[in-house]
């Protein structure tokens, strides 16, 4: 039985396995730059940011993890850093390296460190070979992939090669903010960029790339993807009703199918107790996890959403591990099947 002291953290990201050095040798977003005074700064597609050890360093990373409670953390690949849209000739190979470095923590950590890879997405039969291959060979659980994808359906049915892709191992796949192959970052806002963007924006992104999910074919087409959806699923929590109030005033034979919102899975990365509260009682503890967004953010997400949180002990513990745990026992067992 496994023990009730779990706590995992399924939201975090690593600019490690190699990404270091493929960084410092380019010149253009995203690279990396030395200060006069001789520390890093990461220069990336909306701005930048001191390179710290907690960026590249699993060490530093591991050991502030285990302080702070934690005893697993998913990583994933630096998806919103954009290096996945560069041309494949360029980083196909460095994406691998990483990602079979993601392999190799997993077994120096005892499976502390869980790895979701990255992929060339400038070419998508590259993408897809390389999917297979973090599925079947590397045994990691999934994929990052841009949300900028799931803004539409439209836009989504560009992603259906590698769908159809990850639906042989069955796969997990973090959908988290991040631009298309080819597209420029928008407009900055006039004022208050980090709030406008980093909280509003992002927050209304996270609900467009649940709609998308849901109201397309696609948890029916892929039944053995899992797709998850950063922060809470966005707004979604507070605005379903109204959402559902359109449905019901304007399309009274089509209601909206805010069931299907249980069929993902969630994060609670940067959010308190007070939204933690609204999505358990919309989505359900069993389809939400923790999530710290670290190293950008360095809250315990234990201590700073979920302890705090008027929830059940049940419910508690379910989003401290059970349904991350429960998540990966899928996974894992999709796989086996299909080796």
């Amino acid at each position: 039985m496994p023990s009730p002291d779990l706590r995992i953290d399924m939201h975090a990201h690593y600019y490690g396995g190699g990404l270091v050095e493929t960084l410092e040798r380019r010149t253009s977003r995203p690279y990396l730059r030395m200060r006069e005074d001789g520390s890093r700064m990461m220069v990336a597609m909306n701005g930048e940011f001191p390179f710290t050890p907690q960026y590249h360093d699993y060490r530093v990373g591991l050991d502030e993890m285990r302080a702070a409670g934690l005893t697993h953390r998913m990583l994933t690949f630096p998806g919103a850093l954009g290096v996945d849209l560069l041309p494949a000739s360029e980083i196909s190979e460095a994406i691998s390296m990483f990602n079979d470095h993601l392999a190799e923590l997993y077994e120096t950590t005892d499976g502390a460190l869980i790895g979701l890879a990255g992929l060339p997405l400038a070419d998508m039969s590259l993408a897809c070979e390389e999917l297979l291959r973090v599925r079947r060979d590397l045994g990691l659980p999934g994929i990052i992939l841009p949300s900028d994808y799931f803004n539409s359906i439209e836009d989504a049915d560009e992603m259906r090669p590698l769908l159809a892709a990850a639906q042989e191992f069955g796969c997990h796949i973090m959908l988290h903010p991040g631009l298309k192959v080819g597209a420029e970052p928008p407009p900055r806002p006039k004022d208050h960029v980090q709030y406008r963007l980093s909280a509003v924006d992002l927050q209304s992104s996270a609900s467009q790339v649940a709609l998308t999910v849901i109201l397309s074919d696609m948890l029916d087409a892929y039944p053995d993807v899992s797709f998850q959806v950063v922060n809470l699923g966005g707004t979604l929590p507070f605005i379903f009703e109204r959402i559902e109030s359109i449905a019901r005033h304007r399309n009274p034979d089509d209601p909206f199918p805010t069931d299907r919102l249980r069929q993902l899975w969630y994060d609670c990365a940067s959010l308190g107790p007070r939204a933690l509260e609204a999505a358990v009682k919309l989505l359900g503890a069993d389809r939400i996890m923790l999530g710290s967004d670290y190293p950008i953010f360095k809250d315990d997400p234990y201590a700073h959403a979920l302890e705090p949180a008027d929830l059940s002990a049940d419910d508690k513990q379910q989003i401290a591990w059970k349904t991350a745990q429960d998540l990966f026992e899928r996974l894992k067992a999709l796989r086996t099947a299909r080796l």
